[in-house]
C-alpha cells in the first residue's frame, strides 16, 4: 500500500533535516581538524573560505529541494486523499517518535504521533463492558504492537475476565510528564463519555507506558479529576520506574566525547535522541524534573518523589534474561519499583511482585506465565500452586541489593 502524500511530506522534512543535520556535523569536524594539533580546543562557528562556501550551497540546495518536495505533495492531497496506513509503516512512524518525536511536534512534522485512545481494532460490534481497561504501550511502540506472536493481553483479558480493551498511542519522544498531563485529559474525557455505567478502571502498562501512566495519576489527582476515582488497578510490565541504565550509560557518552576537538562535533550525535529517551535516565514523571534544566548534562539523579497512590492495587512483574538481573533493557529492582532511599521506593508488596526468569522485555507481551499472572491478579484470586520455574515471587532483596 502507498504511502499517504502527508506521510511523504514528513518523511522528506525528516530528510532535508537529516542532510543538513548532517552537513553541519562534518563542516564542525573539518574545522576543528584543520587548524591545529589532536587536543586543541574545540572551535564555534561555521567553516571559512572555499570550504564555508562549499557546505552553503550543500545547505542551501538541500532546503531548496525539501521545501519542493513540501509544496508537491501538499497540492497532491485533494487528489490522492489520505491512504490508510500498512501496520509496517506505523511501527517506523512509531520508531521514529520514539527518537525523534520532540523534534517532531517542535518542526511540525506530520509524523508526529497525536495521543489517542483507541477501541480495539477488532471488537467490530462488541458493546462496551462496565470493566474498562487501558493498555498503555513502551518506547517506539504503537497499539498495534501489543499484539505479539499472535496473543494480545487486552483481547484475552477480553475473552476470560469480560473486560473491555481501549489501546492507548502516543508519541514516546516527548517528555514524560507532557505525556501524563495529555493521558490524563484523555482518561477523563474517556470516563465521561463511557456509554454503560463505570465499574472499574485498569490499567496495564508495559515499559515506558507504566511511567506516563504513573504521571497521569499524579497530575489526575493533582487537578482533583473524575478518572482517577474509577482507577482500582494498575499492572506494571518491565517498567523502568527507577530509570534504565542504557539511558545512563549514553549519558556518559555525551560527557566524554567534548573533550576532544576531534570528537567534539560528534557529540550531537548523542543528543539526537529524544527528550521520552532521556526522561529514561533515571525515570523523571515531572514537569519540575526536567524544566530548565540541559537534559544532556551529566548530572544525579535528582526526580522528585510520586509514591503510588494508596488507594490503587499496583503489580509489578520484572523479567530476567539468562544470568542477568533484568531483561536486557530493565533491571529488575528498577522494574519492581525497588530503590535504597525510602522516599523513591515504591513499596509495591511482595505479594504484588513477580519475576518470570529466561525471557527479554519484550516477551512480557506474550509469554503465556505472563498473562496467566496478569489475569490472576485481575480475579483477585489467590496463587493455589507452587510457581513453575519460568516464574517466581520476587525475593526481598537485601541491604546490598536494593539499588534502581
Amino acid at each position: 500500500m502507498a504511502p499517504s502524500p502527508s506521510t511523504l511530506r514528513g518523511f522528506s522534512r525528516l530528510a532535508v533535516d537529516a542532510t543538513t543535520g548532517v552537513t553541519d556535523l562534518v563542516e564542525a569536524m573539518h574545522r576543528n581538524i584543520s587548524p591545529g594539533a589532536p587536543g586543541a580546543k574545540a572551535q564555534s562557528g561555521r567553516a571559512r573560505g572555499i570550504a564555508g562556501f562549499v557546505y552553503r550551497c550543500i545547505r542551501g540546495v538541500t532546503r531548496l529541494v525539501g521545501g519542493g518536495l513540501d509544496i508537491g505533495l501538499a497540492q497532491l492531497r485533494p487528489l490522492l486523499g489520505e491512504a490508510s496506513s500498512s501496520p509496517g509503516h506505523e511501527a517506523l512512524q512509531a520508531a521514529l517518535n520514539g527518537v525523534l518525536g520532540d523534534y517532531l511536534v517542535a518542526s511540525g512534522n506530520p509524523l508526529a504521533i497525536p495521543m489517542r485512545l483507541k477501541p480495539a481494532r477488532s471488537s467490530g460490534s462488541v458493546p462496551p463492558t462496565g470493566k474498562l481497561l487501558v493498555l498503555a504501550h513502551g518506547l517506539c511502540m504503537n497499539d498495534l504492537q501489543w499484539n505479539r506472536e499472535g496473543h494480545d493481553h487486552g483481547a484475552a483479558l477480553a475473552r476470560d475476565l469480560s473486560y473491555t480493551p481501549v489501546y492507548l498511542c502516543y508519541n514516546t519522544g516527548l517528555h514524560l510528564s507532557i505525556n501524563g498531563h495529555e493521558l490524563s485529559d484523555q482518561l477523563e474525557n474517556l470516563v465521561r463519555q463511557w456509554p454503560v455505567p463505570l465499574e472499574e478502571l485498569t490499567i496495564l502498562c508495559h515499559s515506558m507506558g507504566g511511567l506516563i501512566t504513573r504521571s497521569a495519576i499524579h497530575y489526575g489527582k493533582a487537578a482533583s479529576r473524575d478518572w482517577p476515582r474509577h482507577l482500582k488497578k494498575v499492572v506494571f510490565l518491565g517498567t523502568p520506574h527507577h530509570g534504565a541504565s542504557l539511558e545512563r550509560g549514553g549519558n556518559w557518552i555525551d560527557a566524554l566525547l567534548p573533550i576532544s576537538s576531534y570528537t567534539a562535533p560528534l557529540a550531537r550525535l548523542g543528543k539526537i535522541r529524544s527528550a521520552g529517551i532521556t526522561d529514561l535516565r533515571h525515570g523523571n514523571l515531572l514537569d519540575e524534573d526536567w524544566e530548565g534544566k540541559d537534559r544532556f548534562q551529566r548530572t544525579g539523579d535528582q526526580r522528585r518523589p510520586v509514591p503510588l497512590p494508596a488507594d490503587v492495587a499496583c503489580y509489578a512483574m520484572a523479567a530476567t534474561k539468562g544470568e542477568k538481573l533484568g531483561d536486557g533493557l530493565v533491571h529488575v529492582d528498577s522494574a519492581l519499583g525497588r530503590h535504597r532511599d525510602p522516599e523513591l521506593d515504591l513499596a509495591i508488596p511482595e505479594s504484588r511482585q513477580w519475576i518470570i526468569n529466561g525471557i527479554h522485555h519484550f516477551e512480557l507481551l506474550s509469554q503465556p506465565e505472563a498473562y496467566e499472572k496478569i489475569r490472576e491478579w485481575l480475579t483477585g484470586a489467590a496463587t493455589t500452586s507452587a510457581p513453575s520455574p519460568a516464574g517466581s515471587p520476587a525475593p526481598a532483596p537485601s541491604a546490598a541489593g536494593r539499588r534502581p
